[in-house]
């Protein structure tokens, strides 16, 4: 189903590559035999949500007619079928909308399962053997970097004080960063009213969208860094805007502010780039995160040698699957970068806190340097809404991935039939 909202309306969402986006997603439900059902999405910008869901349709006939139970008694296969399609790879591999499809598709089917098994999915993650979810990561093409021995070392390894974690977790949640303050399109005065709102909610860590206009950019992020005061952690983000020279040179301009890091500087595919990006600002003490933009666990093994990123960002559905994500999380632990997910779009945040819960209790073990993305947008449309207290991740509860929409909001949004879009089009 192709579901879109138009948060373009209030410019939600808007940075200096997105102007206009209004936040949707190609959505699928698995039915199954017995009644129960497995939900997926994967998160666009509204035009072109059609052409996923095409994508998906494609996909269907690899998918129709299996037993849940075969497939995760063979995930590793499962997860090659999808990508292997001697036709219907040509069309990625892994790259673009049959990326896309292909993650929508898996997350359903990981819904599905964990549902069946009656726990949210972090916690079916937690609770699986080392060995079983070795057996869930495709590793060719990654072998060259991480093996699956020594993806099993780390989570064997990881197995002491997993317990002490989980409960940490339960009782204070996942530390997290907002985005929500400070969109491109928002006015001085909105951004000044959103960042007092958050610093009385207490959050303590903001993300700040720039690229369009330099001076814009200088006086907007003195503004923040005056609202949040000098002991608050400040985020950039240019989304892709510029070139390699031109990132250099833009950032060092907002070095006064003192950012963390700068996100998505250039293109997401330019691995030299990032390189030379974090070279030339690590002077100034100023970090380099990306690789929310449709990566595979392929470019991720790249970033990581290459020593491009600080800070490493998966996406619950643009990277790719839970199977993908897995793969990253172990190679970012090897290659010791922290990872702080992305989660700025429609059923996002739902998704990504289960990975980020796996990575803390099962991984890392660490969480210093790390925090996950929040926006506080669209979380009323689903059926287990993200919770969070003192600018923290809650734990979801509920079984499955968080990713299931009320029936009333997919009914309304659906694209271009919903009541939402009927109105849209009468303005």
């Amino acid at each position: 189903m192709d579901v879109r909202f138009p948060t373009s309306l209030e410019q939600h969402g808007s940075d200096a590559m997105h102007t206009d986006p209004d936040y949707s997603a190609a959505y699928v439900v698995l039915d199954t035999d017995d009644g129960l059902k497995g939900f997926g999405l994967a998160f666009t910008l509204g035009k072109g949500t059609e052409i996923v869901v095409c994508a998906v349709q494609a996909l269907a006939g690899l998918v129709v007619g299996k037993s849940l139970q075969d497939i995760v008694c063979n995930f590793r296969g499962f997860y090659r079928l999808l990508t292997s399609d001697g036709q219907m790879r040509w069309l990625g591999p892994e790259k673009g909308v049959i990326h896309l499809a292909t993650a929508a598709v898996l997350n359903a089917v990981w819904d599905l399962w964990a549902r069946v098994e009656g726990k949210p999915l972090w916690k079916l993650l937690v609770d699986m053997d080392p060995k079983q979810i070795v057996s869930c990561i495709d590793f060719r093409y990654i072998s060259d970097v991480l093996t699956e021995e020594e993806a099993l070392d780390i989570l064997v390894k990881a197995k002491e004080g997993k317990q002490q974690r989980e409960d940490q977790m339960l009782r204070q949640g996942y530390p997290a960063y907002t985005t929500s303050c400070a969109w491109l399109g928002y006015s001085d005065q909105q951004l000044k009213q959103l960042c007092a709102d958050a610093l009385q909610n207490g959050w303590s860590k903001f993300k700040v969208k720039v690229g369009a206009d330099l001076e814009d950019d200088i006086r907007r992020c003195r503004l923040i860094r005056q609202m949040i005061g000098p002991s608050n952690t400040l985020m950039i983000d240019a989304n892709q805007r510029w070139d390699v020279a031109e990132a250099i040179s833009w950032v060092t301009r907002l070095a006064e502010v003192k950012p963390l890091w700068i996100e998505e500087p250039t293109s997401p595919d330019d691995i030299l780039g990032h390189a030379a990006i974090s070279k030339a600002l690590a002077p100034l003490g100023i970090g380099v995160a990306s690789g929310e933009q449709c990566h595979n666990r392929v470019m991720f093994k790249q970033f990581l040698q290459a020593s491009a990123l600080q800070f490493v960002q998966i996406d619950s559905c643009r990277l790719g699957s839970v199977n993908e994500n897995l793969a990253v999380l172990l190679m970012a632990h090897k290659f010791k970068v922290p990872v702080c997910p992305h989660a700025g779009g429609v059923g996002l945040c739902e998704l990504v806190q289960h990975l980020i819960l796996f990575d803390y209790i099962c991984v890392s073990a660490d969480l210093s340097s790390r925090m996950c993305e929040y926006v506080d947008h669209l979380h009323e449309h689903f059926t287990s809404p993200v919770v969070i207290e003192n600018a923290h991740y809650i734990p979801p509860k509920d079984p499955g991935y968080s990713c299931e929409m009320l029936e009333s909001s997919v009914k309304r949004h659906e694209f271009p039939g919903g009541d939402v879009w009927k109105l849209q089009i009468k303005k």
